[in-house]
Formats: structure tokens, C-alpha cells, sequence
């Protein structure tokens, strides 16, 4: 894991990680079975239009299509040891071709469960899996750059801003505001 931050052990599907927060989450691979568990937390992040360049009225089914990816990509949740699913992301090449080598990835932590480590987690599991797969690098094309959790956790993983794009995501409350590319080699 990056940074010793937390602590882990896997098995062939699924990796057990202890945080700092002392919260023990189970990061395994996303079913349909969890679709019902992430579309409510997925629906009322997007909708709040503070976070994600997804239509603020996104329906289930699209919102589905999105997020459970088939490989070469991999949906996971953060799973909390009751079975409450606290957190997923989403993670695929982020280009085709000459340039397939670039991962990328989303993330979602219920609000209910932000806080706790969650995010890092995921973040780390991430990164774990573009490395595993041979990827060389992974690039976040649209940090909201008010989303300031977010852009923190990211840099102290190694994430740097290449560039923000000006004015690129109208946020309901900040008015315009610029979108950040993040990027680490792996």
C-alpha cells in the first residue's frame, strides 16, 4: 500500500484493509448484487453537483452502464465488516491504442461514510491494480478543483495537477470553476 498508511491483506478476489481510523473495510470486486446498495449514495453525490461532470439527473439505468464496468475494467466496493457497502470506484484504461498504458478511475464514498478513510482506501487499492496490470501511469481527467478532500487526498498519493482547464464545471454554489487533470506515473 502506498505511504504505509493503512494495512492490508488479500485474498484471490478481495483485499482487507485497516485504516487509520481503525475501520476494517473489505475491497472486492462489484457485483449486480450491489448495484441497490451504491445507486442511492452514486445518485445523491451526482445529483448535488458538486463532484461529478455526470448529468445531475443522471436515471438508474444510465447511471448503471457507467459505473459497473466489464474488463479490461473493474468495478469494486468498500465494504464495512456489517456488509454495508461505504464506498466503490471504478477503474479502466483511460485511453485506446498507443496510449492504453494511462489508467484512470472514479470514486464514490457514501456521505455517510466520509471521514473514515474510505476514499484512501479505495484511492490505494486503485493505484495497487494499475500497477498489477501493468499500467504506467494514471491520470484523473476532471477533479473539480473546489472539491478540496478530493484534490488533497490525491496529491498526498503522489497525484499532481498537470493543468486545470478554467471555468470547465459549473458547480451550483462556486459559479464556474476549474476542472484539475491529475496525474502519477506508477
Amino acid at each position: 500500500m502506498s505511504g504505509g498508511s493503512t494495512a492490508a491483506f488479500a485474498t484471490p478476489s478481495a483485499a482487507f484493509v485497516r485504516n487509520p481510523h481503525n475501520v476494517l473495510v473489505l475491497i472486492r470486486k462489484a457485483n449486480d448484487k450491489d448495484w441497490p446498495a451504491i445507486w442511492p449514495f452514486l445518485r445523491k453525490v451526482v445529483a448535488a453537483g458538486e463532484t461529478y461532470t455526470l448529468p445531475r439527473d443522471i436515471g438508474e439505468k444510465q447511471a448503471r452502464e457507467l459505473w459497473l464496468l466489464e474488463p479490461p475494467g473493474r468495478t469494486v466496493v468498500a465494504a464495512k465488516p456489517d456488509g454495508t457497502i461505504a464506498g466503490t470506484a471504478k477503474m479502466n484504461p483511460n485511453h485506446q491504442g498507443p496510449a492504453a498504458h494511462l489508467a484512470t478511475a472514479s470514486f464514490i464514498v457514501d456521505p455517510a461514510h466520509s471521514g473514515y478513510g474510505i476514499g484512501r482506501a479505495l484511492g490505494e487499492h486503485v493505484l495497487d491494480w494499475a500497477r498489477s496490470e501493468g499500467y504506467r501511469a494514471m491520470q484523473f481527467n476532471a477533479v473539480v478543483e473546489t472539491n478540496t478532500r478530493a484534490v488533497a487526498l490525491w496529491r498526498s498519493l503522489g497525484f499532481e495537477v498537470l493543468g486545470t482547464v478554467p471555468e470547465g464545471f459549473l458547480h451550483p454554489t462556486h459559479g464556474y470553476v476549474g476542472l484539475h487533470i491529475m496525474h502519477r506515473h506508477l
